[in-house]
């Protein structure tokens, strides 16, 4: 597959960030400077610039002159990633919590990542905010053996600015190629419940994200719970008469 030469460019940079060497608010170099380290015209690392943007990486100066590296990295719930989709879609301001660990995954994301009974994946919590800083999901991502061997970072506590889909295809060279969304209805758990700041008993939707390679390998497997009071799902579709 043909990585065009934006592409790299934004590549590039989103590595510098996750790598620590562009840390939060620090200029991102001017596109004079990328048209003469990439050889390549004004327009083109504008639409890197603007990739970069839209993954939420990057904002605009408020002179007006360049970029910095986002100050509040962003994330999204889990599903709903197509293709034509970018991060900064339906993103919000999160929080870590905890610390990632390795340990045997619920039933259900054990099936979705095929691992046996007792196995053991890479499980990273965040919770998603509202804008006046309230709980809106809280999601559980699991990274099989295999993908957290080859990424070290996701053992780290602080966010990685360019999202772990981006890092675990730049570390393992296994972008996703398929996802399967599924979504179900139950009752918190008295953790989720706190994570959540709600009392129990209390009504959650439960959305799990997973995505495969190209070979049908599983990448991660995302489990996002949301109060029933806040989760709203509205799709905008063709029909056929």
């Amino acid at each position: 597959m043909v990585t065009l030469k934006y592409e790299q460019i934004a590549d590039s940079i989103r590595a510098r960030i996750t790598e620590g060497e562009l840390p939060p608010g620090a200029l991102i170099p001017s596109q004079r400077e990328l048209c003469e380290q990439w050889g390549v015209s004004r327009a083109t690392s504008i639409k890197a610039m603007d990739v970069l943007r839209l993954d939420g990486l990057i904002d605009r100066e408020r002179q007006g002159q360049g970029f910095r590296v986002a100050e509040t990295p962003v994330a999204r719930p889990a599903g709903g990633r197509g293709a034509s989709t970018y991060r900064i879609e339906g993103a919000h301001p999160f929080r870590r919590v905890g610390r990632p660990e390795r340990m045997v995954p619920p039933p259900e994301v054990r099936h979705a990542l095929r691992l046996a009974d007792e196995a053991v994946a890479l499980r990273r919590d965040r919770v998603l905010l509202l804008d006046d800083g309230t709980p809106l999901t809280f999601v559980s991502a699991w990274f099989p053996a295999d993908v957290a061997d080859a990424c070290p970072r996701l053992g780290a506590t602080g966010p990685l600015a360019e999202g772990t889909t981006r890092y675990v295809a730049r570390q393992t060279e296994r972008s996703p190629a398929r996802a399967v969304d599924t979504t179900t209805v139950r009752l918190a758990t008295t953790d989720e419940a706190g994570h959540l700041s709600v009392e129990l008993p209390c009504p959650v939707a439960v959305s799990m994200h997973t995505t495969y390679d190209a070979d049908g390998r599983p990448l991660v497997c995302e489990m996002g719970v949301t109060s029933g009071q806040l989760w709203e799902r509205a799709e905008e579709y063709p029909m056929v008469g």
